[in-house]
């Protein structure tokens, strides 16, 4: 089992920054995709920013030249910081990780995507 901790929401005035991160733990051999999708009330899940384990990045693009997403590969860490906060970035902000399990002879077993429990971000005058 893989389990995804998230930290560093909170409430911001408009224009602010704030960083989150994304600790992944358990019986983990690799990680290809690391990243971030939120949701707001009455909205679906969208992608906000991924990145692969060679570095690809990939943002919605309401969140370019804003957010910038990086991660540790060797600690299974993940950290997006959010700047230049708007209203519409208010949501619940999700870490998703698709992650290669280790066997119990420690070579690569199956495949699953989980994910965190969530991080409020409100950004409110």
């Amino acid at each position: 089992q893989v389990q995804l901790v998230e930290s560093g929401g909170g409430l911001v005035q408009p224009g602010g920054s704030l960083r989150l991160s994304c600790a992944a733990s358990g019986s983990i051999f690799s990680i290809n995709v690391m990243g971030w999708y939120r949701q707001s009330p009455g909205k679906q899940r969208e992608l906000v920013a991924t990145m692969t384990s060679s570095g690809t990045t990939n943002y919605a693009d309401s969140v370019k030249g804003r957010f910038t997403i990086s991660r540790d590969n060797a600690k299974n860490v993940a950290s997006l910081r959010m700047n230049s906060l708007k209203p519409e970035d208010t949501a619940v902000y999700y870490c998703y990780s698709d992650v290669t399990h280790m066997t119990v002879d420690f070579v690569p077993g199956y495949k699953s995507d989980y994910w965190g429990q969530g991080t409020q971000v409100t950004v409110s005058s």
